[in-house]
């Protein structure tokens, strides 16, 4: 006897070939009715006995496609519509409901098996894509995901194409990117330098061939790709290493490599099996991996590190461009294709304008990108993964909250921006917008915000933004807040920290945790700069129980780039001669040295800071491995790298009633300096110290309040060798710890904890 029965499935549904999977169930179990896209998900209408459309419930949960998320899943029975046979019907369109979509993903093992068989129609075709691999994020401008609603839409099927397209039985099957060489996008090699401006450009696979032979010749080649531009060159040509960071302004900071497979990989990189499984996913990451010292890759790939970020290719175009036939680049920088702080490239002419002065040829290509988007950044720790950027591949995801949220907009910080919406029990966290510190990179924000809330059929009813008022990201909530008549929520940035922590755990705020914020920068509720606190916090509130002591910051933000000076006005607040045997004394002239002493008695633009990352900076600069720095946390990166492993003994930090003073440790630091002793042993008593000192004081705060969880935040701890040290004391105590898995433990998961702390704080 038949009976009908109603499915709805929301999240990841759209995009990912979940259609003809239903489709092609629903047939093989003889089975009657529709299936349909929506704005809200999916929905499936079907007829049968009850215990086939059980046994079909079952297998749509239990099958589902491989890039399929599954987030909500209701089934109801009645009484059987009549259905004759089984179809897919348009897609429907329903006022304010939405839907997750899928991050771009990286080409799938099918395509990429096509893409090499000069059988295939698509042999070559750096665009090749089906239901299980392509662009997805940057090209949607709505929803439903249909062709008409990305930036394929001019790009009309040819006959082929569209029987493929048409076929639920095809893996391209409302594959909305599908195309091929007669009707798809196409790629060619532009030259900007007169002698080539008027030669016809080269098209097709000449193109191709002619980009790889002007990498290996050692040229730099702008390349467009899923979500912007791309620099590249030879990265075992250190010439040609050094020349694009003359041109790209970038004086030190690291370049990511991209290697053809594994086997390269290890041949430059230690890879271990959880590495190797995040390099190969389907987000094809960059992922950090300790280099080989045989490696001949250029060392002014990242100089001063034994670490390399490294990414396998993730586009068709790429392993184009990698494949090992001919003359071919073995390792390849990609960076981003932009000046130094500016916002990726994504448009052709915009491209011509803003990288003219960087590249010497330009790979283009006719498909729009819809919204930027750059490489995500990750590495491992603990065999799981351990989030530095979170962008391609992962973005938009959302992180699902234990409860419902008002619609909300977070505006995040400064630094390493990114925004959060929140509609229902999901927080969509933005892909890296970047260091909002211009104009360019305020208008990609914006395009992001104006895209997020648009996709999501999100309208805020608040605005929320981090306390320092001079943000870019906090200008735009103040003035959007009064334009729009919403109210604003200021969170304090470490409680914000501690919270994104805690949501992307599922942990509900009912109770609170021990939060370890330690960071670079953050606007304290007293006017100073915080960054090395302890708190106990839930969603609602917070109480700062113990913080690092203060000291002064000569020159505010300015000193961030000259940690001589941090470390000489550390000395002072700690009553400690400047002995000029000390590199960050003699560093300055003894007229430099009266005038900064003239600073920090008269308190002449000195804030005072509690920040773990300035005292990094301080450290770095006494033990002599760097005075000034040319990016965000460069001095204490190199003085990670130069741990020695084997070293157990700490500097001993000490604990007062509610500050955690460092005296006695930079007394014994400062010692071993002057008499000699190597820095690898130095940085690791320093490491070791501050481990020993977060393990004592969350010893204390349990005793005191009876939590025995910690959340660990704030950029700081992308330290791994602090992280790894720390993590082992305070389990080895008993403490369930929480790390970052989700949203990076630096500025970019931000939003996420303002989100969810407005949200609590609006539904109380």
């Amino acid at each position: 006897m038949k009976t009908g029965a109603s499915i709805h499935i929301s999240g990841i549904v759209q995009g990912v070939g979940f259609r003809p999977f239903v489709y092609n169930l629903a047939i093989g179990f003889d089975l009657a009715g529709w299936v349909r896209n929506t704005s809200a998900g999916v929905d499936i209408e079907v007829d049968g006995s009850k215990e086939t459309l059980e046994a079909f419930v079952r297998a749509l949960r239990d099958e589902a496609p491989a890039l399929a998320r599954i987030d909500e899943f209701t089934a109801s029975y009645h009484t059987p519509n009549g259905f004759e046979e089984f179809e897919i019907l348009h897609s429907e369109a329903i006022p304010e409901a939405f839907q997750p979509i899928s991050p771009d993903v990286a080409i799938c093992a099918d395509c990429l098996r096509e893409l090499f068989d000069s059988r295939d129609r698509r042999y070559r075709y750096p665009f090749i894509n089906c239901t299980n691999c392509g662009p997805r994020f940057t090209i949607i401008k709505d929803i439903p995901y249909d062709r008409p609603k990305t930036t394929m839409a001019q790009f009309e099927l040819c006959s082929d194409c569209a029987r493929e397209y048409a076929d639920p039985t095809d893996r391209r099957f409302h594959a909305q990117p599908v195309a091929c060489p007669v009707c798809g996008p196409q790629v060619w090699l532009e030259r900007e330098e007169p002698a080539n401006r008027n030669l016809p450009a080269l098209h097709g696979n000449e193109a191709i061939v002619e980009t790889r032979a002007a990498l290996v010749k050692g040229e730099i080649v702008a390349i467009k790709g899923l979500g912007g531009f791309h620099l590249a060159c030879d990265a075992t040509n250190p010439i040609s290493v050094l020349e694009l960071r003359r041109r790209k302004l970038r004086v030190d900071k690291p370049f990511a490599v991209m290697l053809l497979d594994i086997g390269t990989i290890e041949k430059h990189c230690y890879a271990n099996a959880t590495e190797q499984e995040l390099l190969k996913s389907p987000a094809k990451p960059i992922v950090l991996l300790r280099r080989r010292p045989q490696s001949n890759i250029a060392k002014e790939v990242a100089p001063g590190q034994n670490w390399i970020g490294v990414m396998l290719p993730y586009t068709p175009l790429h392993f184009l461009l990698l494949d090992k036939s001919g003359e071919f680049p073995e390792a390849l920088v990609m960076t981003s294709g932009n000046v130094s702080e500016e916002p990726i490239a994504t448009d052709n002419q915009e491209a011509r304008q803003r990288l003219a002065s960087l590249a010497d040829a330009f790979l283009m290509h006719d498909r729009e990108i819809y919204i930027r988007c750059d490489d995500s950044v990750v590495r491992v720790h603990n065999e799981q993964i351990y989030p530095i950027r979170r962008s391609r591949g992962y973005a938009p995801f959302p992180v699902k909250l234990p409860w419902q949220s008002v619609p909300l907009l977070a505006a995040g910080a400064e630094l390493k921006n990114t925004f959060c919406i929140t509609h229902g029990n999901y927080a969509f966290l933005s892909q890296h917008i970047g260091d909002m510190e211009n104009y360019e990179t305020l208008k990609s924000f914006e395009r992001g915000v104006e895209y997020f809330e648009r996709i999501f059929r999100v309208k805020p009813e608040a605005i929320v933004h981090d306390l320092h008022p001079n943000y870019l990201a906090t200008r735009y909530a103040l003035e959007r807040a009064e334009r729009e008549h919403l109210p604003l929520v200021g969170v304090q940035h470490h409680h914000a920290h501690i919270a994104a922590c805690m949501a992307e755990h599922g942990l509900d705020g009912s109770r609170p945790v021990i939060g370890v914020a330690f960071d670079g920068t953050g606007y304290g509720e007293d006017g100073a700069i915080w960054g090395g606190e302890f708190l106990i916090a839930d969603y609602k509130n917070y109480q700062r129980a113990m913080h690092l002591e203060y000291f002064p910051l000569p020159g505010g933000d300015a000193a961030i780039k000259h940690p001589a000076r941090i470390a000489l006005a550390l000395l002072w607040s700690l009553g400690f001669e400047w002995d000029v045997k000390l590199a960050p004394v003699y560093e300055f002239s003894a007229e430099d040295r009266i005038t900064l002493l003239t600073q920090l008695e008269r308190k002449i633009n000195s804030p005072l800071t509690s920040s773990m990352g300035r005292l990094f900076d301080a450290a770095a600069a006494l033990a002599g491995v760097r005075q000034k720095v040319n990016y965000e946390a460069q001095a204490a990166i190199e003085f990670e790298s130069l741990v020695d492993e084997t070293e157990k003994e700490a500097y001993p930090f000490i604990l007062n009633q509610t500050k955690v003073t460092v005296r006695n440790a930079f007394e014994r630091l400062i010692a071993d300096v002057l008499s000699g002793v190597r820095i690898n042993i130095i940085a690791a008593r320093f490491h070791n110290g501050l481990a020993h000192m977060v393990s004592t004081a969350t010893l204390r705060l349990r005793s005191e309040t009876g939590i025995n969880e910690v959340a660990l935040s704030g950029g700081v701890w992308q330290n791994i060798t602090l992280l790894g040290r720390t993590l082992s004391l305070l389990q080895n105590e008993g403490f369930q710890v929480y790390i970052h898995r989700e949203v990076p433990a630096n500025d970019g998961g931000l939003s996420l904890g303002q989100a969810v702390i407005a949200a609590s704080r609006l539904r109380a």
